[in-house]
């Protein structure tokens, strides 16, 4: 069996920034991640270097920036009024809050903080980066009809309702 939409794939990973090397994941000494194929469960650049591989796949891809979280965009940023946070004690760089985006709620990360203004940061923390992804596929299965009805695995290593 080969990795195909309506697939359900196992696999152990690690991903790290291409240019740093800075890890951000990995599923050493964890359970694999499990995920339908072709659900956009994982992001465009992996699905697309999975399609077709078979169980003992071993990957080293490099997926850009733009098939991974996407480009960074500049007018995601933007200056909030410091009146925004009333109730928060103390508004520090790093600390992350829900945001109404034109889309819907977003999550922000403050990047800077002034006496009157804080600048908020809406892209996906990934966003500019070009991500190295190695690992191994451990399993392949087909996807149940409740599976594909919900666009997510179930059970061991999926989402439990």
């Amino acid at each position: 069996m080969s990795i195909a939409a309506k697939k359900v794939v196992t696999i152990h990973y690690h991903v790290s920034d291409n240019n740093t090397g800075e890890v951000f994941d990995s599923s050493e000494g964890q359970e694999p991640l499990v995920y339908l194929h072709g659900a956009q469960n994982v992001i465009p650049g992996l699905e697309k270097a999975l399609e077709g591989q078979v169980v003992g796949f071993t990957f080293d891809v490099v997926i850009p920036a733009s098939e991974a979280y996407g480009e960074r965009l500049e007018e995601l940023c933007s200056q909030v009024p410091m009146a925004a946070f009333q109730g928060v004690e103390k508004v520090e760089v790093g600390m992350e809050f829900h945001a109404d985006g034109p889309q819907g709620p977003v999550m922000v990360e403050v990047v800077s903080v002034d006496e009157d203004t804080v600048t908020v940061d809406a892209n996906h923390p990934l966003a500019g980066r070009d991500l190295k992804f190695k690992g191994e596929v451990v399993a392949i299965r087909d996807a149940s009809e409740e599976e594909l009805a919900h666009g997510h695995v179930h059970g061991e290593g999926g989402h439990h309702h």
